[in-house]
Parts: structure tokens; sequence; C-alpha cells
């Protein structure tokens, strides 16, 4: 859909990482365009001039296997710089013959201690000291240095974890720099871009705007499009850029799950039909999703059951109105890195998000997705260049699922309204303490457990309450927040006191990975 503005790039083959869209968001972070391709697809690229540089992701698989993934040797042999990370480091020094092998004793997953050997180009201002902080995931490790190449650093398991060769300006690094977990990771793309591939900053995220628009524009002509309005700043920001696209041919509809937070769907209702002047519909299906949701308590097939219902509703909707013949939706890429790899490479599925790997094989409407290959920050920028309300704009991220899956078990509406109650008692007391706007996401979850406590002398045996709130920068990697011991005081009793089916309340200090955001 449409040309790209920038021409000059950096290229990365994505051999099946969770993480490879990070790296593009390192490098747009620095602003320089970025490219993500397979390996199958290089032989589609018919001139490397614009290609300044290019990085292979780490993935799954293995180099120690005849069938490995695989890039053409020739790349290496057109004077444009190579950064290899994790399996892309091992794919280097197995082409240029060194050797690797695979060891659960010499594994290291999470964060290891990097101690600097020599000086490069590459880590130009990453050492402070002649440590650094880095983080790891591998089992398989570089154990011969390929010729030509030298040792910059190493960690006690992997003495070859940074390698060079300069003379044919090939860079190689076993740990993952495009992860916040990693210390000033961000100084390796700097120096990689910069001072070895020598780009220019010229690629920022509000200039794709109008990008977006033309596409849509290109795409759509003079069909229809229905929208899945849910009031969250994904959804929000596709309903105004195809408002800008094609204006009354755009019919948005907000479907009450049942599943929605408190008096969240009324009052985004009102914002878009009265200041935006979007022509909405609403639609309540909370009876059909609670009558499906039924007795499931497998996590994947409530997501299935939604995504199945959410195009249901839409298709029939849009028989009601001629001419439209396409479905718009807020699919950021994590939502699609985690149902399935964006690029079809080998990575592996975490879940499958309602309006991913939840729809339906064969639907009667085109999808229509303009931010799914943007991260939630990146689409809060697009936002407010489309004149999206800073209240919306800036609101912490919630599931299409809704709160179904932040329900443990079976779903029924006693459950959801503890839950809703609960979780605006939580919201409330975040904006009322300053600290909304310094999380990430934060919620409140019910495990599907009852636990015994006492109140005013009485026994009580009711449900448990958790309480999620993370940091991050994109949502593919997070740490918990860390609260004053007051603000749990304060946030406990509230609950307990101020929602009826909770005696407890627990609060969960997972990092993702291993975890994820959502509890389901």
């Amino acid at each position: 859909m449409g040309r790209k503005i920038f021409k000059e790039k950096i290229l990365i083959i994505d051999f099946g990482s969770q993480v490879t869209k990070l790296i593009a968001r390192r490098v747009r972070d620095l602003g320089v365009f970025s490219e993500i391709i397979t390996a199958k697809n290089l032989s589609k690229i018919k001139d490397y001039n614009y290609v300044k540089g290019i990085i292979l992701s780490g993935g799954p698989a293995t180099v120690t296997k005849k069938n490995h993934q695989k890039v053409p040797k020739e790349i290496f042999f057109k004077n444009i710089p190579i950064l290899g990370i994790c399996y892309g480091l091992q794919l280097i020094a197995n082409l240029f013959g060194g050797s690797i092998k695979s060891s659960k004793k010499k594994r290291e997953f999470g964060r290891a201690i990097l101690h600097k050997k020599k000086k490069s180009l590459l880590i130009k201002n990453f050492f402070s000291e002649n440590n650094k902080s880095v983080w790891m995931s591998h089992q398989d490790a570089v154990t011969k240095l390929p010729k030509g190449f030298k040792v910059i650093a190493s960690t006690n398991k992997s003495k070859l974890t940074i390698i060079e060769n300069t003379q044919k300006k090939i860079y190689g690094i076993q740990f993952h720099p495009e992860v916040t977990h990693t210390e000033k990771g961000k100084e390796i793309f700097k120096n990689f871009l910069f001072s070895i591939c020598l780009i220019k900053k010229k690629w920022q995220v509000s200039s794709e705007k109008n990008k977006i628009i033309n596409n849509i524009k290109h795409t759509v002509k003079n069909d229809k499009v229905i929208c899945a309005l849910s009031g969250g700043v994904d959804s929000s920001v596709v309903a105004l850029l195809i408002n800008k696209a094609i204006g009354k041919n755009l019919v948005c509809i907000m479907v009450d799950t049942g599943l929605m937070r408190k008096n969240e769907f009324k009052y985004s209702y009102r914002i878009f039909k009265k200041r935006y002047k979007l022509n909405v519909k609403l639609i309540n299906a909370s009876k059909l999703y609670f009558k499906k949701l039924k007795n499931i308590n497998d996590p994947e097939k409530k997501r299935k059951i939604i995504g199945n219902l959410f195009i249901k509703i839409f298709e029939k909707e849009a028989k009601k109105h001629k001419g439209i013949k396409y479905l718009a939706q807020g699919t950021l890429y994590p939502d699609v890195i985690e149902s399935r790899s964006a690029t079809g490479s080998q990575s592996s599925k975490i879940k499958s998000h309602h309006n991913v790997g939840g729809l339906p094989k064969n639907m009667n409407l085109k999808l229509i997705e303009p931010l799914k290959e943007f991260f939630k920050d990146e689409v809060r920028i697009l936002g407010k260049s489309v004149g999206l309300l800073d209240n919306i704009r800036n609101k912490h991220p919630f599931p299409g699922p809704g709160l179904a899956i932040r329900i443990i078990g079976q779903i029924n509406p006693q459950k959801v309204k503890i839950l809703q109650e609960a979780d605006h008692i939580f919201i409330n007391e975040l904006k009322k303490h300053n600290l909304y706007h310094k999380i990430w996401q934060a919620y409140a979850g019910l495990l599907p457990m009852k636990t015994v406590g006492v109140m005013g002398d009485s026994r009580t045996y009711e449900y448990t309450c958790l309480l999620r709130a993370v940091t991050s920068e994109d949502g593919m990697t997070a740490d918990y927040f860390n609260f004053p011991k007051n603000f749990f005081d304060i946030i406990t009793n509230k609950i307990v006191n101020g929602v009826p089916g909770i005696n407890r309340v627990v609060y969960d200090i997972t990092s993702k990975p291993p975890s994820t955001i959502e509890l389901e």
C-alpha cells in the first residue's frame, strides 16, 4: 500500500525473534527509517544503493542444524555494514569458519556482566567502566573465532560476546541491545548507525500521518469502511485517520461487550459523536458475549470466541449499510508479533490476540490495519497529529477482549461487576496520587480462587484481587512499578472495604519476560 517516503534505510532481517520489531524501534527512535524482511525476501531487493546497513536479528533456530535459516553470503561483500545480534552473530561466525556449540551449562538467560577487552567504534560510550550489565537469551554460543575477526568483549560464559571485522564492516554481539534490560543498549545502535553506517537522521513518526492517509485513500477508493471503535487510543487514532481519508464513507461501531471498564463506554461515545462528529452507532452485545463465554476456562478459547463474535457482529452490521467492504481496527505490532510472525519467519506464538490470531479464517470483510507496524507510544504521537484529546491519547493500553482476560477462568456478569469496581478504585487512586502517567499500564485482575478472611468478627470467603502495574517503552518488555508502601495500604483498604466480593489484594511483581503484561 503506497510508496516509501524515505529511501535511505537500515534493513533488518528477521529470523523469528519475538523482539525483532524492537530493533526497528530503536533505529526509528534515532531518526532513521528501517524495514523488516525475512531472509527469503532478500531476493526482492533489487537496489542496495539505499541500504546503508543491515542488522541480522535473533531467533529460536540454531545454526548447529543443517536446515538452519541462512542469508546469501554475497550480502557480506556489498560494502554494507552488517550487525548480527544473537542468532545473527552465530550465523556470521558459522559463515566465516567459526564454531558454534549448544550447551545447557554455557547458556545465558537474563542479565549477564559484559567485560570490555578492546576498543571499538561499536561500543563507543557504551562502557562507563570496563564492565556492563546486558541482557542474554541464548543456549548456543560461538566457541571459535572466525578468521579475520577479533574479540571486543566477553562474559564469563560467553568468551566471544562481541566480535568484529572492521575491514569487512561486520560486527556481531551475543546479547540483546534492543531490550531495555541492557544498560545503554541504545548506544550500540547509535554507534552502528552514525559511526559505522554513516547514515543521517531523516525519519520521524509524525511524518507517517499523510502516508497512512494516502494509503487508505488508495486502498478504499469510493468504498465504505466500518471501524471497530472502542474508545482506546489505538482504535481512536484509526478512526480519526480514516475519517481524514474518506470522511462520510466511514461508519464507526461501538460494541458494548459487557467487558469494558466502568463508565468508559458512555464517555467514549459522547466524545466521538459530539466532539469529533463521527458517524457512530452503539450495539449492546453483552448478553451474547456472556452466553458464548459461559463455562469457558481456556484463555485461547476465550480469545477466539471473542474474535469470532467481533467479526460476526461487524459483518452483520455491514449488511445494513451499502458499499461497506472493509473493517478497520487498531491492531498494533505487539499484537501481531505475539499472535504470529509479522514477517512470516519462525517466531513462536505467545497468544492469540482477538483482532489477529482470534479472527476467523473466512471473512466477508477486508481488513484495514493502519497501525500494525507501530508501537503504542508511536501511535500516541500520531494521535496528537490528528487532534486526539490528551486524556484519550495518554490512556493506558486496554486489551481488545477487555476484562475477559483479566478474570482468570470462567466469566459471568457478577465477576465482571466486582472487577470493574476494583479496577475503578485502582485507576482513580493512581490519578489522585499523580502516578498514572508514570506507569505504562495498570489494572486490577480477578483470580479464580476464594480465600478466607475476617470482617467484623465474621468469616468471609471471597475472591482475591490481583493488581498489576508496569513500566515499559513499547509493551514488548516490562518491569513492575515500585509503589511506596503507603500507597499499598491505601489501595488495599479501599478495595477490600469498597468492593463486596473481594477480601484479599495481591501485587504482581513479575517482569516481561518471563510473564506477559496481561494475565491471559
